[in-house]
């Protein structure tokens, strides 16, 4: 296998990974409804419109990122989204470790966060809808 089949298999699976994962997260929020998301950004000081912003970032960025169709972009869409998750959210769990593992309660929204910045400066990969 050549290095460049050994790159595309990689951003493959990170892209995959991210996407499938990501888009879970979506699917609850379509099926709970989006009157908690809404009522949070409006408890912010932000019109409660924006909250419907994460089915951008949890449905159509990470459809995007499974197919590999402008994956940059769906890519960065998951990355808005978990910075607006961290900020309206999480930010009290900044500087906390998990109690019962050791490692940063944050742990999964940083791996989404720095997965998705790595698709977005790495790109897709040639098993992509669009190439690279």
């Amino acid at each position: 296998m050549n290095q460049n089949t050994q790159n595309d298999l990689g951003r493959l699976i990170l892209r995959v990974a991210l996407g499938a994962l990501v888009l879970l997260h979506g699917i609850a929020k379509l099926r709970g409804g989006m009157g908690g998301i809404v009522s949070m950004v409006e408890a912010h000081g932000m019109p409660g419109f924006i909250g419907y912003g994460v089915l951008v970032g949890e449905v159509i960025g990470p459809l995007m990122l499974i197919a590999g169709f402008h994956a940059r972009i769906g890519a960065l869409f998951v990355a808005i989204n978990m910075l607006f998750a961290f900020v309206l959210v999480h930010m009290g769990d900044l500087a906390h470790l998990n109690p019962q593992t050791g490692g940063w309660a944050l742990e999964l929204q940083g791996m989404f966060l720095f997965s998705a910045i790595a698709v977005a400066l790495l790109g897709p990969g040639g098993y992509s809808a669009n190439g690279r």
